[in-house]
């Protein structure tokens, strides 16, 4: 029974932590309707930790831009043709680990062949897991000041993912980060 129970637990907390809601920061300001083209940021997309190979690489660079432009555009925002952005761009990738206690509760009033009761039993585990957070600044190009700032975090799965996999969650968590942009 207890083999059961814990995995089940396990699965019932990582799910639940599988991505939170994004936060979005804005000045409330600005007029955004103003806003209607866009250039990166140098670095377009900066780590943290810098170097941790896990998420830094060109690969991670590039699905990271092709999600981000695609949502800008989806949004009514175009890449500069002209060299003078009205936004600047940049996006953060962020792991860190944090912990998680998880307690199972069995056992107690039962009685067994006749031998008697077992008093109620607990088991706490401590669980330590990485977390992915995507942040989106978004920077008014006239006078370098931050407009708009949106994250989003996801539990990052220890199986081995496929490229197709990779693109997918990048796209989502672009897309989770930039729902809320315009703010109006």
């Amino acid at each position: 029974m207890l083999r059961f129970l814990y995995p089940m637990t396990l699965v019932l907390l990582l799910g639940a932590c599988q991505t939170t809601q994004g936060q979005r920061d804005f000045d409330s300001n600005r007029d955004f309707t103003q806003y209607r083209d866009w250039s990166w940021s140098e670095p377009a997309v900066s780590y943290r930790p810098a170097d941790d190979p896990r998420i830094a690489s060109d690969l991670t660079t590039q699905r990271i831009q092709e999600a981000v432009s695609a949502q800008l555009d989806a949004r009514g925002l175009r890449p500069s043709n002209d060299g003078e952005p009205d936004l600047l761009v940049r996006v953060y990738m962020i792991v860190e680990q944090r912990q998680d206690n998880v307690t199972t509760h069995y056992g107690g009033g039962h009685y067994y062949w006749g031998w008697g009761m077992m008093g109620p039993m607990s088991q706490t585990r401590t669980l330590t897991y990485d977390v992915a957070t995507m942040q989106i600044d978004l920077t008014d190009a006239a006078d370098d000041k931050l407009v708009w700032r949106g994250s989003t975090s996801e539990v990052l799965n220890q199986r081995q993912r496929s490229p197709t996999d990779r693109t997918q969650s990048t796209h989502e968590m672009a897309r989770e980060v930039l729902e809320g942009y315009p703010p109006y």
